[in-house]
């Protein structure tokens, strides 16, 4: 496929698009598999379709960005800034999005199977049917998030922070829940014996 430009930068495969200020800009299916995208600023870039299979995008700013449906399978995301993006329907499994923040993040029905989330911020995200099957969330913060239907089988949440989050018809089957902080206001799915389960 011919490189497509856009704000002087090639968009293609393997790109090197390091600490490239992308801010806005319109990538919309556009094929970046394997691109180097280490602190780049994609703040409020439209990216829905967009391929990212086993891009660098580690300290990348993506606040605000629309990534519905994105391919971010294998992606590295460690410490990036997803605060309030658009995250339904996108495929991150395996990737890396250690101690990302995915503040106010829409994340329905996302596919994070076996991703590392360990020390995430999920706050008051919308997750509603995501996809966590073994995936790492040590630490992983969910305070006020809404996980309705979420698949957290075989997931790591030893130490996450479950306050006010809505676990409400998720499935938890064999998820380590060791140590996670939870308070009244935390929603458990029907029959789930919580209490013998969080310590």
């Amino acid at each position: 496929m011919e490189a497509v430009e856009v704000n002087g930068y090639k968009i293609r495969p393997g790109a090197n698009l390091r600490a490239a200020n992308l801010e806005g800009v319109n990538l919309a299916g556009a094929n970046l598999a394997g691109a180097n995208l280490n602190g780049a600023n994609l703040h409020r870039a439209l990216l829905e379709g967009l391929i990212l299979e086993g891009a660098n995008l580690k300290d990348a700013n993506l606040k605000g960005a629309t990534l519905q449906g994105a391919i971010l399978k294998g992606a590295n995301l460690r410490a990036a800034n997803l605060e309030g993006v658009n995250l339904a329907g996108a495929n991150l499994a395996g990737a890396n999005l250690n101690g990302a923040n995915l503040f106010l993040a829409e994340s329905v029905s996302a596919n994070l199977n076996e991703a590392n989330l360990c020390l995430a911020v999920f706050g008051y995200g919308l997750l509603k049917w995501a996809q966590f099957e073994r995936a790492q969330l040590r630490g992983t913060k969910f305070f006020y998030a809404d996980l309705e239907g979420a698949n957290l089988k075989g997931a790591d949440l030893f130490g996450a922070d479950l306050a006010g989050a809505n676990l409400a018809g998720a499935d938890l089957a064999g998820a380590n829940l060791s140590k996670v902080k939870v308070d009244k206001k935390t929603e458990w799915p029907v029959d789930f014996g919580s209490t013998e389960a969080v310590s």
